[in-house]
């Protein structure tokens, strides 16, 4: 462990784990003083947008010797998700590094290695004396961890981020307990939906016709049928993972005012991820019809709907991919390509048309993402680190 705690990419690791960026209402004004430094010991330059205010976006850039080209955009996020002190085994936010080199912080994994170590490879580089021929522009973005709504959502659509010029960008990926390095080239569709089901009210003693609750009944019943239908086509086939089928998870169900009153509405919430085979316009309107047969008076409404977004393409149509594929192949590295079964701030980049991976190397390591205890070891944040002077070198080079 002594190697580790002079070294100074650790030092800033821990440094920028100890930051409690945690959500909800997260204040970010440390993350933005601490990056302001980062890039002042780089001597890059630091903006700091905000499309909405309170919720910064800090953009550090190393130009490239043909600034003209669409650059690259390094992205992570700031924000870590809330944590339950009493059941993690050190402080969450004490970055604690035991005698196996493991650092203890919510955010480890996801995502604060990331934006390090982006930052690492660029000081590696300009210390070896390398020009790169495009722009990185490495971004650490607001509020991923609620929808990232008020942070990169917002940011693609403003001048500030057009001016950016950005032609391929890389965002988070995830840990593996495994040899290979997961790549995730596309992401399902989240639908929020919450079903309203209206009816005749009563006593709790009859029989009556009509009732909230033999609709919402229907319903539940047609959702999880297709639910178990897409559990079977993953377990029935080896070769998918989580993100090649639709996830439907029943997520709240709500109404009523007392336990003998037959009420008028009862509301089923449901947590819909669409893979990205399905026609969005057909799915909708099998819900439709589903809602038709069970009865009059149910409704439907959005809490979130995402668009179908294309997959990144992984083929010689984008030279950034064979950049990133040759570079990884000359490392040795495994790459195990997939849909992400959640959702990141890729989503609204490759909405603006813009290529996008993501990748976090994070090979032989538990997934602990939101978990208790989450970690990661030094001899693999500092592997990352490499791998990300080789794969920068390729992509802004291209």
């Amino acid at each position: 462990m002594a190697n580790y705690e002079d070294n100074v990419a650790i030092k800033n690791f821990r440094e920028y784990l100890k930051i409690p960026s945690v959500q909800p209402n997260v204040n970010y004004d440390a993350c933005v003083s601490f990056l302001r430094a980062q890039a002042a010991g780089l001597g890059l330059p630091a903006r700091v947008y905000e499309p909405v205010r309170g919720k910064p976006i800090v953009v550090l850039t190393w130009a490239g010797v043909q600034p003209a080209l669409p650059a690259v955009l390094l992205n992570s996020h700031m924000d870590v998700v809330p944590v339950f002190q009493n059941s993690w085994k050190h402080p969450p936010f004490s970055a604690h590094m035991d005698a196996d080199g493991k650092i203890f912080a919510r955010g480890s994994q996801d995502m604060k290695c990331v934006g390090i170590q982006y930052l690492e490879a660029i000081r590696r580089l300009q210390q070896d004396g390398v020009r790169l021929k495009r722009t990185l522009h490495i971004s650490f973005v607001p509020d991923e961890e609620i929808g990232g709504h008020d942070g990169m959502a917002k940011f693609v659509h403003t001048e500030d981020f057009k001016s950016l010029n950005v032609g391929f960008a890389l965002d988070e990926g995830m840990a593996n307990p495994g040899e290979e390095f997961i790549l995730f080239y596309g992401e399902r569709s989240i639908w929020q939906l919450h079903i309203h089901c209206t009816g005749q009210p009563g006593h709790g003693s009859l029989l009556l016709d009509n009732t909230a609750g033999e609709k919402l009944r229907y319903v539940i019943d047609k959702f999880m049928d297709l639910r178990q239908k897409e559990k079977d086509v993953l377990e029935s086939n080896p070769k998918l993972t989580i993100g090649d089928v639709t996830t439907i998870n029943l997520t709240q169900v709500y109404g009523g005012v007392q336990s003998n009153v037959v009420p008028e509405k009862l509301t089923a919430v449901f947590d819909i991820r669409i893979a990205v085979t399905v026609d969005h316009v057909e799915f909708e309107n099998m819900i439709k019809q589903w809602l038709k047969e069970a009865g009059d008076g149910v409704t439907y409404e959005f809490e979130q709907r995402n668009p179908c977004v294309p997959n990144t393409k992984m083929d010689n149509s984008n030279p950034f991919w064979m950049a990133f594929k040759s570079a990884a192949d000359k490392m040795g590295l495994q790459l195990d390509c997939r849909i992400f079964p959640a959702a990141t701030d890729s989503r609204y980049v490759r909405k603006v048309g813009i290529p996008a991976f993501g990748f976090s190397p994070m090979n032989n390591t538990p997934v602990l993402l939101h978990d208790h205890n989450e970690f990661l070891k030094a001899d693999i944040f500092l592997k990352g680190i490499d791998i990300y002077i080789n794969l920068l070198t390729a992509v802004a080079n291209v």
